[in-house]
Order: C-alpha cells, then structure tokens, then sequence
C-alpha cells in the first residue's frame, strides 16, 4: 500500500465503476416512473443490486486505516467534517431547487432542511452515511473492540434486515459491515488487486465464474423487476445477501485492477477521481434531462434512459469545469479553507473525492 501517492490508481477505477452503478440505478427508476416500462438499464442494475452500494462503502473504507490514528479532531476534520459540508450544502441546494422553486413549496422545503439533519436526505444518504461511519469506527478503534467482534456485529445487522422506521439507523444497519470490511481487509484486497494485474487469466476465470453466481443468485425464483422496482431471488435472502455483496465487492476491485490495464479505459479511472462531485449534483441535470426529453415526444425507454444517464454524468462535470475555470463557485466542489475545524489546515481546500 506504500505507492507514494494519496491513491492508487485502480482504487479510481473502482470508484468509476461504483458512481456508474448508481447513476444507472437512479436513472432507471426514475424513467421506469415517468414511462411506466423498462429497459436494458433495469437489467444491468438488477445485476448489480447484491453488490452496488456495498463495494462503493468497501472501496471507501479503504484508506481509514492511515488516519485512524490521527488525533480527534484532524481526524474529524478529514472523515467527518469533509462528508458533512458538502452534505449540507448540497442538500440546500436539492431541497431549495425542488421543494422551494419547482414544487412551489417553501414550508415544505423549511421542514425538508430540519429533518435533512437527523435523517439522510435524497440521494445524499451515501456521503452523510460516511460522516456517521467515520465517528463510529473512531470511537470503536479508541475503545480497542476487536476487529473480529466489531466485523461480527455489523455482519449481524445486515443479516438481521433492520427496519426501524429511522433511515440512518437502517442504512447504517446495512452497510457499516462493508465500510468497516474495506478498512480492516484493505492489505488483503490490494495484494488482490496486483494479484489480479498479474495474472489475467485466472483473474478473468474467476470474474466469469463470479459473474454466473451472480446471475444465478439474482435471478433465481423470487426476482420481480417492474419498472420502478426491483427484487432480487435467492440474493435477497439473509446471509445469501451478505455473500453475494461480499462477492460483488471483491468482483470491482479485480475487475479495476484489469481495466487498469486498457488505456481506453483511462477515462473511467479519471471519472472515478471525480465520484463524489458527480454523485452530489447528477440528481438536477438528470432530472431536467428526462422532463425534457419526455416533454418532446421522446419515450422510448432505452433512449431516454441513456440520455439521461450522460446528462446526470456529463452536468456534474460540466459545473466543475466551469467552477474551476472562471474560479468562482469552487465550494460547490472543494471544501473552502474556513470550513475546517479550529487548529487543523484552515488555509487547505479539499477536493470532494
């Protein structure tokens, strides 16, 4: 893991992998709504479904080893306040946009905000979920718990499906397994990743045999696909579910570590440094995208589904370009100096990767 650098480059990959796996998925439901059918979309993320948030929560707990250590409040500076800004200021920006102008509803919008603090808003529950994961794994490795009990515990929480009624103690309940999995087995999965560089063929043998698990376990008799829902066959079951998402986890970060190899694919790995400016912002283009392109005749799901997948993309993209082009508006995508704890690098602007 000592490369010399803040990020390896198939790690990037991964990530390019992971933010095309959930644009796809909000993108397909949401055509699915609006045109009442499916496409190829639906398809490729129900393929997905065991392992599409689980590896991107693997791939972010990757490097918390190397700040772990590092006391509280540096160490809440870089893993819980850097989520929590763009967090908030992206969630204003949501809720502003479509409760307050487009819904005509500022109370709504008002009561939106309040909430939007104890519970994750929208799409944005990934990076507020990361803020909260971040906390807890501080205060687990300052009490010394035992990686084997804490990966125990969260292992238990996934099975056990937690339905509480609370969207952060839920979702928190199914996914700190994978964050915490990506922190304590990320030696493992990067010897995996050379592993994988080294030794194509096998390496494409086992994606192959991955890939027809998959299928076999999503598939299976219980899967139902509509077009705003999914569910799974066999995948969907306790503990199944668990190894399936495990499988898929390990399935990206070969997968990656292979692409890494196809120059034509350097764009991927160059989205992926870009994961969380594309994740907090593709919501508006693609939702402006879709009324658009169904405001003027165009519904065929296949087609609307792909353009909108390139907007929701190629928007996010666009802003950042201009943002950093005419220097005004960067704090839409990197962390200003002032918002920094007291004592830590308040001269610092941070990326939102």
């Amino acid at each position: 893991m000592a490369t010399g650098k803040q990020r390896l480059d198939w790690v990037d990959m991964a990530k390019g992998l992971s933010i095309f796996l959930v644009v796809i998925m909000y993108c397909a439901s949401s055509v699915g709504e609006d045109t009442g059918q499916t496409g190829f979309l639906h398809w490729t993320i129900a393929f997905a479904m065991p392992f599409r948030m689980p590896e991107f929560f693997l791939i972010s707990g990757l490097f918390l080893s190397q700040v772990i250590d590092r006391p509280w409040r540096a160490y809440a500076d870089r893993r819980v306040v850097h989520y929590f800004y763009f967090y908030a200021l992206w969630a204003l920006i949501h809720i502003v946009f479509k409760l307050a102008l487009v819904g005509r509803d500022p109370a709504g919008a008002l009561n939106a905000l309040g909430w939007a603090i104890i519970e994750p808003y929208g799409v944005l529950w990934f990076i507020y979920m990361l803020g909260v994961m971040g906390v807890v794994s501080k205060l687990l490795h300052q009490w010394k718990v035992p990686h084997g009990v804490t990966l125990a515990a969260g292992a238990a929480l996934q099975v056990a499906s937690v339905h509480t009624g609370s969207y952060l103690i839920d979702q928190f309940a199914a996914y700190f397994v994978y964050f915490y999995a990506g922190s304590v087995f990320a030696p493992h999965l990067f010897r995996l990743a050379d592993w994988a560089n080294g030794h194509v063929g096998a390496a494409l043998g086992v994606l192959a045999v991955w890939a027809i698990l998959n299928a076999i376990l999503v598939f299976s008799p219980g899967f139902r696909l509509d077009p705003v829902h999914i569910e799974m066959g066999w995948a969907a079951l306790p503990g199944l579910h668990l190894i399936a998402a495990l499988g898929g986890a390990v399935a990206i970060v070969i997968a990656a570590a292979l692409l890494m190899r196809l120059s034509a694919m350097n764009w991927l790995r160059w989205l992926g440094t870009k994961s969380l400016v594309i994740y907090v912002a593709f919501v508006l283009p693609m939702g402006i995208a879709r009324t658009l392109l169904l405001a003027v005749g165009i519904h065929e799901p296949n087609l609307v589904s792909l353009l909108t997948m390139i907007a929701a993309i190629a928007g996010p993209l666009v802003l950042w370009w201009v943002t950093e082009k005419i220097g005004f508006g960067q704090f839409l995508f990197v962390r200003p100096g002032w918002a920094h704890l007291p004592g830590t690098r308040r001269t610092a602007a941070l990326p939102a990767e």
